[in-house]
């Protein structure tokens, strides 16, 4: 049996990954895990977490996939991505999949022009319409600062572990993402000490990139990753 682990974002949900999830479900006979950390999800309050609790709340998740499973991969997106660096790097993992995964954050030119898009709508009254608007309008208000500040701990705390990834790496990064830029997945690439690795761009996907019109296009080349022997 093969297990898979697919751990969403900073201040997101499982609907982040549901869309690969649902594609890699269709096609195989794997086991899910796709957990909500501590503080996330539809009644999001992340007052008082630190980033231990995200840390060892997908932890004892892949525990539970190692002690049933004969294999198990590794899927994160942006902050998971991370997460799943530091799994790969402590833990038996057989592959990790990084999807926009947070090693740096916010491309500013990318999130200025996104920015300008949404203040255009808004003067022509389709503000509700902008997909950027609706995605960041929760995050952006309902954010306590300490949890940002949770966030960038956790990265800092991961990052000098990068070179202790063995597992095959896939990485993918969209090249219009306003949050994540181009600059992460290269570093990541760079860092990760994995003899195999692969550093795809997706050409017109922002940041939730299980969500861009290219969707299916990148699902099939994870999906041919994780099936390659």
């Amino acid at each position: 049996m093969i297990g898979c682990l697919c751990i969403h974002g900073f201040t997101g949900a499982p609907y982040e990954v549901e869309p690969l999830v649902d594609f890699l479900k269709e096609r195989t006979d794997w086991r899910f895990s796709v957990p909500t950390l501590p503080g996330h999800g539809e009644q999001q309050s992340l007052k008082g977490i630190e980033y231990q609790e995200w840390i060892h709340h997908a932890e004892e998740e892949l525990k539970g996939l190692n002690d049933t499973c004969d294999k198990v991969y590794v899927i994160g997106f942006s902050m998971g991505g991370m997460i799943a660096s530091y799994l790969a790097a402590q833990y038996p993992v057989d592959k990790l999949v990084l999807l926009s995964a947070a090693a740096y954050y916010v491309n500013p030119q990318q999130l200025a022009a996104d920015i300008f898009a949404a203040l255009k709508d808004s003067m022509n009254g389709k503000l509700q319409e902008n997909e950027l608007f609706r995605r960041y309008k929760r995050k952006i208000t309902e954010t306590p600062l300490a949890a940002t500040l949770q966030f960038r701990r956790l990265v800092s705390f991961i990052k000098p572990m990068l070179h202790q990834v063995q597992a095959p790496t896939f990485i993918a990064q969209g090249e219009c993402d306003g949050i994540v830029p181009l600059k992460s997945a290269e570093y990541l690439y760079q860092t990760i000490g994995a003899n195999e690795k692969k550093l795809t761009y997706i050409k017109q996907s922002k940041h939730h990139i299980c969500h861009c019109e290219e969707k299916e296009a990148l699902f099939s080349q994870v999906l041919d990753f994780l099936m390659k022997r």
